[in-house]
């Protein structure tokens, strides 16, 4: 499904005319990356490219295809579900990146839902660290609060209907009956409810100190807003404190300690009030606050019981996000749990961290630990597209940050292409451990010119690793030495290209500065040697994590670069010097929504003469744009 369109923004001093050139073929260059399979394959300049969550089937180890192969992972999910269209199912929406909403609709039924993606940014809400659905105006239809930076309030009320809702900012920051802006610790998640049935809708903001803040509505300010009085500074004396067990013992073996939290109301036991959901940065599980009141008397001064799912107690890297909802409509209260990751090690859950727990007559049970099933190797992933098996077509290959499932370094994720060069299919093999080291940034090529590539490894350590493919079809060390080493910086990631004639592959390798560092190639073409040119190469610097690729973008017959970057996006750098002496210059962006810590790959994965684009980020997962150039 195609929702997203992006292409080059021109940069200050562009005097090209782009749009009418056509670049060299991506294995016609040496060092420009994995060649076509069939025929010539290029990316321009002006080549505009679309988003697509399922552009081809791709299934995971265990045979199952993923539902949103390329949505671009999770590493802090927020999620939500709410019927957002009025048509008798609910929705659902993630928050996973600052600032956007993820919406993905229901497509199935109340009773057997199957969510489809819409937009990663759904109507440009900018919701800050937080986002709630609520009516909060009491018109029959769902309005948003969200998180005003920093740690403020703001209002977004629906000027349209329940089923096709228009979200206006009204106010920047709700305010107290005494005219203050509400504060809302952003690290907290707040929850809306009638808590005592009066028609007043109540807002509860969490403390880091572990207590509850309970506001009720009491009417309308000048601009429209819903205007909030303090009933509570802690509500029902309510008061979450973790005690954790500290090495030493003696008097502070069990300190008490106050976190990050996120909390929700509902009516889990059916008696007609509602109940406390609560997640905690100290708290593995999740805590429940039973309601022993009335609707319209509340009564949460219970003490707080940890949950359980299959017999024994939810516990997860803490940090834990509650969505109460009945998302089969069966006529009790399902629980969706996203985990932030708190103080219990948040690496062991990046992958397993958007948990749906279904009631039954025994209780809760888990169904699933990745509610939305995509790729997802944990975080800070790195692609590339290369043919791994010498059949004619693109696989993919991911490195990642750390595996999760050993916590011992990074990992690389295998999906071998088995359909063919213009139907690809991608079916996960083996996840591959090389070195003994974190941060693992692939990139392929043919570093000794026998016609077969090479993987250069970049780590989170200050060097480049070589392997190659051994008879078995694994991978081993060329050399106990590193390829290259950086004089500085950690988090390498490589781009092989000719840029001074000379036949033989030279490497700008990118790291944690966000500068580049080229090495030359004194050795041959088929046995490189690199010796160190300079560490800010052309003084280019994209902030941090500088992750580069060489490519003629502008077809005159030298290598042009494009670097991503931690904030999001790949800057373009042409070549204005020679195929034989490189030197570059800004002179743009790719427009297009792209995670943090981009990392990205080039392949003509279509067969259709063009290269597409692969990108990873923070969030463990992946994002591809298929190029749109005319036919």
């Amino acid at each position: 499904m195609t929702a997203a369109r992006g292409r080059w923004i021109p940069g200050v001093g562009l005097g090209l005319a782009l749009g009418m050139v056509t670049a060299c073929a991506a294995g016609s260059n040496p060092g420009a990356g994995p060649g076509p399979v069939e025929g010539p394959a290029s990316f321009r300049f002006d080549d505009v490219v679309a988003r697509e969550i399922t552009p081809f089937p791709v299934v995971d180890a265990q045979g199952r295809p993923y539902d949103h192969p390329f949505l671009g992972g999770f590493v802090v999910p927020r999620p939500q579900l709410v019927d957002i269209d009025a048509d008798g199912d609910l929705d659902l929406f993630i928050q996973e990146r600052t600032g956007e909403l993820m919406s993905l609709e229901n497509t199935g039924s109340a009773a057997a839902p199957a969510f489809t993606w819409r937009t990663d940014r759904f109507q440009d809400l900018d919701v800050g660290e937080w986002s709630r659905f609520h009516d909060v105006d009491g018109d029959g239809d769902l309005d948003l609060l969200a998180e005003e930076r920093f740690s403020y309030v703001r209002y977004f009320r629906n000027e349209g209907t329940p089923a096709e809702p228009r979200y206006v900012l009204v106010a920047d920051s709700l305010r107290d009956d005494d005219g203050a802006a509400l504060f809302a610790d952003r690290q907290n998640i707040a929850s809306l409810a009638d808590v005592d049935c009066d028609g007043n809708v109540d807002l509860f903001l969490g403390r880091v100190d572990g207590t509850v803040s309970r506001y009720e509505s009491v009417g309308q300010d000048e601009r429209g807003a819903p205007v909030f009085t303090l009933v509570a500074a802690r509500f029902e004396d309510i008061e979450i404190v973790a005690q954790l067990a500290m090495p030493g013992g003696g008097a502070d073996a069990f300190p008490t300690l106050h976190g990050a939290n996120s909390m929700a109301f509902a009516d889990a036991d059916g008696d007609g009030d509602v109940d406390l959901f609560w997640g905690d940065y100290f708290e593995p599980g999740l805590l429940f606050i039973e309601n022993y009141g009335t609707c319209g008397s509340p009564d949460l001064r219970s003490t707080p019981e940890p949950l359980e799912a299959d017999g024994t107690l939810i516990a997860t890297s803490g940090y834990n996000a509650p969505y109460p909802a009945d998302l089969d409509a069966d006529g009790d209260l399902d629980l969706l749990v996203g985990v932030l990751g708190g103080a219990f090690n948040a690496n062991r859950t990046a992958t397993d961290n958007l948990r749906y727990y279904e009631t039954t007559a025994d209780g809760l049970v888990e169904r699933t630990t990745r509610f939305v099933h995509q790729i997802d190797v944990g975080s800070e992933s790195v692609p590339a597209l290369t043919d791994l098996d010498g059949d004619g077509d693109l696989d993919l290959v991911v490195g990642s940050k750390l595996d999760p499932d050993a916590l011992d370094a990074g990992r690389m994720q295998v999906y071998e292409n088995v359909g063919s060069p213009t139907a690809p299919r991608f079916e996960a093999r083996e996840r591959i451990l090389l070195a003994d080291s974190y941060h693992y940034a692939p990139v392929f090529a043919d570093l000794d010119g026998d016609g077969v590539d090479e993987l250069l490894l970049g780590t989170w350590n200050e060097d480049i690793r070589l392997y190659g493919r051994d008879a078995d079809g694994g991978w081993s060390p060329r050399s106990d030495d590193a390829l290259v080493e950086l004089p500085r910086g950690s988090q390498s990631v490589a781009a092989p290209g000719d840029l001074d004639g000379d036949g033989d592959l030279d490497l700008i390798v990118g790291e944690s500065s966000g500068e580049l560092n080229l090495f030359r190639n004194v050795g041959t073409p088929t046995a490189p040697a690199f010796e160190l040119v300079t560490e800010k190469l052309d003084d280019i610097d994209v902030g941090r994590r500088s992750a580069p690729a060489l490519r003629d973008l502008d077809g005159d017959g030298d290598l042009d670069l494009l670097v991503g970057r931690e904030e999001g996006g790949i800057a373009f750098y042409e070549n204005v010097g020679t195929a034989a002496e490189a030197r570059f210059q800004a002179r743009g962006e790719l427009d297009a929504a792209l995670p943090r810590f981009a990392a990205f790959t080039l392949g003509d994965v279509d067969g259709d003469a063009d290269l597409d684009l692969v990108v990873g980020g923070l969030s463990g997962g992946l994002v591809f744009y298929r190029n749109q150039r005319p036919r």
